[in-house]
């Protein structure tokens, strides 16, 4: 599977592109408004690109239709059954009685979490927050490293980045050039951490919000506003 990147207009619109036997391409919208793209396996990318082009209105209007129904983030009670948010997705929660040896794991749609007393709420709280965390740090790094090469002609050193809980921001850019990350938007969509680190590596060359932010985020990222709503509707 490859990670690929069409413009529409002032919209990027990222897609995996997955190539197989079949005849015809397909373009599918999934319900975290990702997008995948079938294609046959001799198909020429000039093709793909232009018949995604081709539907990127359809595209738009179906990721607009699956963000209408995004829910507020309820109040957890860390219980088997409950849904959490992982990268834009909703897995169902699911307790188990394991050994000393607590673990957290995806698998099959579901987030399973194994330790000794599954009714230990604060211990469940507790193992969730540092999968979450370390799954942060290895996500933030990847959007980092993807990012640094769309702001080469500003000479930029590679940013520190550190992972902590914030109460009301998703990152900030420190004096020494640190970027700080707040871990709960794990949560949201791929593409919305991109534009946090986005967002702050913009701060790297300009300050302050004026115009000439603005101007370099639009370039950088023209999307940029679709993702930070998206995000908002995820965190709120």
């Amino acid at each position: 599977m490859e990670e690929k990147v069409v413009q529409y207009g002032t919209t990027t619109i990222p897609f995996s592109l997955s190539r197989t036997d079949r005849r015809t391409l397909a373009i599918t919208v999934e319900p975290d408004a990702t997008v995948h793209v079938t294609a046959p396996i001799q198909a020429e990318w000039l093709k793909i690109e232009a018949k995604v082009l081709k539907r990127g209105r359809w595209i738009k209007k179906q990721q607009q239709f699956f963000e209408s129904f995004l829910p507020a983030t309820p109040v957890r009670e860390y219980v088997s059954g409950e849904t959490h948010l992982y990268l834009g997705r909703q897995y169902r929660l699911r307790l188990e009685a394991g050994d000393d040896h607590p673990s957290v794991k995806l698998k099959g749609g579901r987030l399973i979490v194994k330790l000794s007393d599954p009714e230990n709420k604060d211990r469940v709280k507790q193992l969730l927050g540092a999968w979450y965390k370390q799954h942060a740090e290895k996500r933030f790094e990847k959007a980092l490293d993807e990012a640094m090469p769309l702001f080469r002609k500003f000479e930029l050193k590679l940013p520190d980045i550190v992972v902590k809980r914030m109460q009301k921001r998703w990152g900030s850019c420190q004096l020494d050039g640190r970027i700080v990350l707040n871990p709960e938007i794990i949560k949201a969509p791929a593409r919305c951490i991109d534009y946090v680190v986005i967002h702050e590596l913009c701060h790297l060359v300009h300050h302050n919000h004026g115009k000439e932010f603005y101007k370099l985020q639009d370039k950088i990222m023209p999307d940029w506003r679709r993702w930070k709503e998206r995000l908002e509707k995820v965190m709120s």
